[in-house]
């Protein structure tokens, strides 16, 4: 060994700074002439030894260089990796040195980042826990090619953005760099120093997996590898359960609202999995669907601004726990649907916006990156990495997760360059429309993606315009969804049920419009979180008349929807009646169930679930044409509305009959598809419900009268504000 060849003093000065980017060059091992060199830069110290990091041997100790905190050693031969012990007065730490390791990341991951091919990106980007060259630590790896440095910072460095300087990797923009000593639970965030030469706010990882307890905000070190998942025969199956022809039916759900633990706090999956996931499957319903998860920190956007789009809310646990609750649901014969939002970001300081310095995952013009509604920057779809990093993303819930579908929030506002804009306020296209053509590149290319790698899931537009083919095939010319939400439904059918029922007649059409395009798309019927939200109320509180006829309002509405031609989804607390609307702060209210109006309206919607299941001709066809016949849709004066679903092959067809109005209807004659015995499976006016129990003593004879155009016809008594069913007995 012989005297150290320390670095020169320009270059500490840079590195001192934070003035320098390419650490690699200066610290670590290098060759110097026929020697080789150990450099080292532990701010504070006053003395460093190298040891063995394999053997712990004592290799040298370093001499200081020309700057506090430099030290160095020379060596003949290559030194082994090495540990530096560090000495200031009388306490000693050890500092492992990461400019001692190469990359991480390979040639082939640089190809597919930089063309924004890379459909694991997760599995590259991010914090992971590794063995490296034989040593355990972490490999971060962040995209941000504007940036003049980047560093990683945590409690393993105090946050010192000088100790770990990450390498740039080429044209991608990506800077990576592997943290020997560092593990799972560590907090860290991203330093940058953009191209001005400033820093910026310190950065929560784009790619993170996990983070604090919000308002604080840094990104945790999560470790994905290793679950044992126990849902091999669901995932295995769950083609069938998603298909249009399956009956799909879906509880939404905001978890921290949906029920508290004592004292206030949020139910964690592991709680969720013991309490909304049996709840659930005894209401009879398929799925769950999960207002968004990735990680959000204002807990009034209910998710729908999320800042960690790869990490699932610490709020209710880890990712290890939020897999546990999967398994549960599908353990259950749950699938599990999360929304997602590649609509829009928040502002916060520790997110995307202008990550690198410069706008880079939003658009730089307001015009096109800045969305007024909601105070969000918009993604730049047309980023080949920003549409990489999104679909990216979608796959990663699918594939690490186990999540049976997304649900993708305000499909509209991405369709759409004068979305909720005003004239000047929006940049045309190419072509000079209003139409945004970067986005529909990316979601045919998202839903592309998604079904590409696993049929068996599934994706659902909430799409409120007239878009022609949202859950048409992209090869057929739509954007590829598999289902849609039916907005216009839901608006239509909200605005009869609020009238008194002395005025319904002269809305009549507002329940029979929905079939002229029912079968245009791959309608879900949605009564959502947004309709009990914003001074809107409860659905309850839009039925008319006293607590009786509110309730009986509701019951006939609930099973008008489930007899009509779609998939089913319905927000918590609206199954069983709640007054009062919804609040993200609280939980619902489930006292009122000791109610026997509440309890009712539950038990009616768990039977219409089973109903609607067991019974082919209510779920076969939900997307046919064949599978539905109007036989009275004229009766405004009686508000009486009839029709028939069909099944396939010899599924015994179901007329459904409602009365809207509070008048008892006896011996109202109805056309029916065949003769026999037709069999009442479900009266929502049943006193089990909460009704006064009129019906028709479980069935009656047809006869061979001709009536509403068929050769045989049924004598049936209709409740006041009820809906029945019938279906022919075989």
């Amino acid at each position: 060994m012989t005297d150290a060849p320390h670095l020169d003093p320009a270059t500490a000065d840079r590195i001192a700074a934070g003035d320098e980017w390419n650490l690699f060059s200066a610290l670590g091992r290098h060759p110097v002439g026929e020697k080789w060199a150990l450099r080292a830069f532990v701010p504070g110290a006053e003395m460093v030894v190298a040891h063995d990091a394999a053997t712990g041997a004592k290799l040298a100790e370093l001499s200081p260089g020309p700057r506090d905190g430099f030290f160095a050693a020379a060596f003949a031969d290559r030194p082994p990796r090495s540990l530096f012990r560090a000495t200031r007065g009388e306490t000693t730490w050890e500092v492992a040195d990461p400019y001692q390791f190469d990359p991480v990341l390979g040639p082939q991951d640089e190809h597919y980042i930089a063309e924004g091919s890379h459909m694991r990106l997760w599995q590259r980007l991010g914090a992971h826990p590794i063995v490296h060259e034989g040593v355990e630590g972490v490999s971060f790896a962040v995209w941000a090619p504007s940036a003049k440095r980047v560093s990683v910072v945590g409690d393993f460095n105090d946050w010192d953005g000088r100790r770990h300087v990450l390498r740039p990797r080429g044209a991608t923009g990506v800077w990576e760099i592997f943290a020997p000593g560092v593990g799972e639970g560590a907090r860290y965030k991203y330093e940058i120093k953009g191209v001005d030469g400033r820093l910026g706010p310190l950065k929560a990882d784009p790619v993170g997996f996990g983070s604090e307890h919000p308002p604080a905000n840094c990104s945790i070190v999560r470790d994905l590898k290793g679950h044992g998942w126990r849902d091999g025969e669901w995932m295995t199956s769950r083609w069938k359960r998603h298909r249009t022809d399956a009956p799909i039916s879906i509880y939404e759900v905001h978890l921290p609202s949906w029920r508290r633990a004592p004292g206030g706090r949020p139910l964690s999956y592991h709680e969720l999995a013991e309490q909304l996931v049996p709840y659930a499957k005894d209401m009879g319903f398929t799925h769950i669907e999960t207002l968004p998860v990735s990680e959000y920190p204002f807990d009034g956007s209910w998710g729908y601004q999320p800042v960690g789009m790869y990490a699932p809310t610490i709020r209710h646990g880890t990712p290890g726990e939020f897999r546990d609750f999967v398994d549960a649901c599908h353990g259950a014969g749950l699938g599990l649907i999360i929304d997602w939002v590649p609509a829009h970001f928040p502002s916060d300081p520790h997110g995307l916006a202008r990550f690198d310095g410069q706008p880079l995952y939003e658009h730089a013009d307001p015009r096109e990156g800045w969305h007024p509604d909601w105070s969000t920057h918009i993604y730049n779809y047309g980023r080949r990495e920003v549409g990489n990093y999104l679909i990216a993303n979608a796959l990663y819930w699918m594939k690490e997760h186990h999540v049976d579908g997304l649900r993708v929030d305000a499909v509209a506002s991405m369709l759409y360059r004068d979305y909720s804009r005003k004239e000047g306020e929006w940049i045309p296209n190419r072509w000079g429309g209003r139409e945004n053509l970067e986005a529909v590149d990316f979601l045919k290319r998202m839903n592309t993606a998604v079904y590409g790698d696993d049929d068996s899931v599934m994706t659902i537009a909430e799409e409120s315009t007239a878009w022609p083919g949202v859950s048409k095939p992209v090869d057929a010319g739509g954007l590829g969804f598999g289902y849609k939400w039916n907005m216009g439904w839901m608006h239509d059918t909200l605005d009869y049920m609020r009238r008194e029922p002395v005025h319904r007649r002269y809305h009549h059409h507002q329940l029979t419009f929905g079939l002229l395009y029912a079968f245009s798309e791959n309608f879900v019927l949605p009564l959502s979180h947004d309709e009990v939200v914003h001074g809107k109320g409860s659905i309850l509180g839009r039925m008319p008349g006293d607590d009786w006829q509110a309730f009986a309002n509701l019951r006939a509405y609930y099973a008008f929807m489930w007899a009509h031609p779609g998939k089913k989804l319905l927000f918590m607390g609206s199954e069983f009646g709640q007054r009062s609307e919804w609040s993200h702060a609280g939980e619902l209210d489930w006292r009122a169930l000791d109610d026997p109006l509440h309890e009712g309206a539950r038990k009616l919607v768990r039977d219409l679930n089973r109903l609607y299941r067991d019974t082919p001709a209510l779920h076969q066809r939900d997307a046919r044409g064949d599978g539905f016949q109007w036989i009275e849709a004229d009766a405004a004066d009686t508000s009486v509305y009839v029709f028939a679903r069909f099944g396939d092959g010899d599924a015994a067809p179901v007329v459904a009959a409602f009365n809207f109005t509070p008048i008892e209807r006896p011996n109202t004659r109805i056309g029916v598809p065949a003769a026999g015995r037709w069999v009442e499976r479900l009266n929502s006016d049943a006193a089990v419900y909460g009704g006064g129990g009129i019906g028709n003593l479980g069935g009656v004879e047809s006869e061979p009268v001709g009536w509403h155009g068929r050769s045989d016809s049924i004598e049936v008594t209709l409740p006041p504000l009820s809906g029945v069913f019938f279906e022919l007995a075989r």
